[in-house]
């Protein structure tokens, strides 16, 4: 921890009943008795009036009972609220975004009540968000994560290589519009100059970047990012077109109780399936999809699609084929 999140745990712990004894304050945050010193001071410079007791560091320090904090105080739920949402986020540990959200909810810990510091502690026994498959944010990555998201306060253009999904790179000169989380991942709309689109692009992806500093971009008027993928299946937008699939019973439950798409209607088939028809861009990720309930789907329509998925479900079969 740095010297601001120090204080803010050193602090937590003067305000409970009874305050702390100097010895554990040391033990626990690595301090010597002239460091613990001069972090008395700097909260006493804050105006926070603190009690000493004692001698030496079986002396007790606390927060005399009195002092009323000012400005902002969280209920439990909203404390969980916080808390839960940085658990979504766990695939940013690592990054400097990631670091600056801890920063945040530490100096917010003075905000909740006494009363319920205890029931805090026992937030991560009680709430759990399963980890899915993540991309690594670590290393350059990260690095580039800091310039995208100063570029798109300042809205500073950026200068590219990015390293597409087949292995070949290209340079780009983008203005960053948006960014986005999708599935446990980082992405990046932003207009392509050269070829006057407003482009997705993967963060972990970039090779590198450069923000140009001294430079600026206007914003369209009227952009949203939610219209920019209305009609996606995901993140990945593009013109809508009519889908059609039909999935057996056993897999029907599953399909219902979910939301697929804004456009998604269902109707029960003759034959007993559930017929599911929406209207989306046509991208790796609805046939992705479509493909991973096997022989449990058939698309109807478009053609186009229904021969994409046969054909992926035909070599998969010859490459199973010898395998009994």
């Amino acid at each position: 921890m740095n010297k601001g999140q120090k204080l803010v745990r050193i602090l937590e712990l003067l305000t409970r009943q009874g305050g702390v004894r100097a010895d554990v304050i040391v033990d626990r945050f690595g301090l010597d008795a002239r460091t613990l010193r001069r972090y008395m001071s700097d909260l006493r410079d804050l105006d926070i009036p603190l009690h000493d007791e004692g001698r030496g560091e079986a002396r007790t320090l606390s927060v005399d009972p009195k002092y009323r904090r000012t400005g902002v105080h969280l209920t439990l739920l909203e404390v969980l609220s916080l808390h839960f949402g940085r658990k979504l986020f766990n695939f940013l540990d690592g990054t400097s975004f990631a670091d600056d959200h801890d920063d945040a909810l530490l100096r917010l810990a003075p905000a909740i009540s006494r009363g319920d510091q205890d029931l805090v502690r026992q937030l991560d026994t009680k709430f759990l968000a399963v980890p899915e498959p993540s991309k690594d944010y670590s290393g350059n990555a990260s690095e580039v994560l800091d310039d995208v998201i100063t570029a798109l306060l300042y809205n500073n253009p950026i200068d590219a290589r990015y390293r597409k999904a087949n292995g070949s790179e290209k340079r780009y000169l983008l203005n960053p519009y948006t960014l986005g989380t999708f599935r446990q991942g980082l992405y990046l709309f932003a207009y392509d100059t050269e070829a006057g689109l407003v482009k997705t692009f993967a963060i972990e992806r970039f090779v590198d970047l450069t923000r140009r500093r001294k430079a600026r971009f206007e914003m369209p008027t009227g952009w949203r990012p939610d219209a920019h993928i209305a009609h996606a299946f995901g993140i990945i937008g593009g013109p809508p077109t009519p889908v059609i699939v039909a999935f057996r019973t056993n897999v029907a439950a599953y399909i219902r109780e979910r939301s697929w798409h804004p456009t998604q209607t269902y109707r029960t088939l003759a034959d007993g399936r559930l017929e599911l028809r929406m209207e989306v861009a046509i991208t790796v990720e609805v046939v992705t999809w479509i493909l991973g309930f096997g022989p449990d789907a058939e698309v109807f329509q478009p053609l186009e699609l229904r021969e994409r998925v046969a054909a992926t479900l035909q070599r998969a079969a010859q490459q199973y084929g010898g395998s009994g």
